[in-house]
């Protein structure tokens, strides 16, 4: 009889393992045993604490991409606005200078008109006053248009000045605009008088290119008393200027030996370049002749008529027919 047949191991009895429901019983008594001990005697708070220590570096880690998300996130959207609030501060410090220059051109635009105010008050002369709208377009000539014309009485020959002298003339008149050649243009010329000696003179536009924007006193003898700083005024010989408006004044003075004649150069009293508003005076003549100073009178629109004639009744007219 041989031992080999017999069974060496434990019974099959043994073998079996327990059933999934008493595997959930068990686990669940110990579950609740651990919180049981752990709510009362803190049994695993330093097991917790070695575990948080151990996954410290993983959720530093983790959160990092997350963190660096968000601070770009707040980085351009705070640039955004920086830069929104730069575009609007710039807008509005456009608006302001705007508004501040056009404040400085109403403000010069009503001294001018003050200005010219009060030398119309001064003038026994009468006078137009008018804007300045553009220059002109001939390269080769100092000229102005403004925009009064003919149906405002401006007749040609007229008298142009500003608040500080005169500066030009009226050489061409449209129905709607005039053109005014300035003291300065070559082809003008000006009677003018020296109040501190009383000799009298003919001011010419300088066309010189190194003296652009002056005026040339000619035909005057070496000999002739005439200082730097002397003021000329119109001398009212033409016919055409008032006595006594200020023209320019006397800036060099050039005496030479091999000449029998001065070379003397004048600047403008007025401003001939840049001016905005001018006065239009009448001539000389105009104004000493009633009847044509009514006519060119006559060649203003009467608004007037116009509008009692549109108020005034259809019948009216047969009523003034019938005798």
């Amino acid at each position: 009889m041989t031992f080999n047949t017999l069974e060496s191991g434990p019974p099959s009895l043994f073998k079996r393992r327990p059933s999934r429901v008493s595997q959930l019983a068990i686990y669940s008594a110990l579950a609740l045993l651990l919180m049981v001990a752990d709510a009362r005697f803190q049994i695993t708070e330093p097991a917790r604490a070695v575990v948080a220590t151990l996954l410290y570096p993983v959720q530093w880690l983790m959160l990092k991409p997350v963190q660096g998300v968000q601070e770009a996130s707040d980085y351009l959207g705070a640039l955004e606005a920086a830069q929104g609030s730069e575009k609007q501060a710039r807008s509005e410090l456009v608006q302001v200078a705007r508004r501040a220059a056009e404040a400085e051109e109403l403000l010069a635009e009503n001294r001018d008109l003050r200005a010219l105010l009060g030398l119309r008050e001064r003038l026994s002369t009468p006078g137009t006053t008018a804007e300045v709208v553009y220059d002109s377009p001939d390269l080769y000539t100092r000229r102005v248009v403004i925009d009064r014309g003919q149906v405002d009485g401006i007749v040609q020959g007229s008298p142009v000045l500003d608040d500080k002298g005169v500066i030009g003339q009226v050489t061409r008149v449209y129905p709607l605009r005039a053109e005014v050649t300035l003291l300065i243009d070559r082809d003008q010329a000006i009677p003018v008088f020296n109040p501190r000696t009383g000799a009298r003179s003919v001011a010419y536009g300088d066309p010189s290119p190194l003296r652009a924007g002056g005026m040339e006193l000619r035909f005057m003898p070496s000999n002739a008393d005439v200082q730097e700083g002397d003021l000329l005024t119109t001398s009212g010989v033409d016919g055409l200027y008032p006595l006594g408006l200020p023209v320019a004044r006397v800036v060099t003075v050039e005496r030479r030996a091999d000449s029998a004649f001065s070379r003397i150069y004048c600047e403008p009293v007025g401003r001939v370049q840049g001016v905005r508003h001018v006065m239009v005076l009448q001539p000389m003549t105009f104004a000493s002749q009633p009847e044509t100073t009514e006519a060119a009178q006559a060649l203003k629109p009467s608004r007037a008529s116009s509008e009692s004639a549109r108020r005034e009744p259809r019948g009216s007219t047969s009523r003034r027919a019938q005798p």
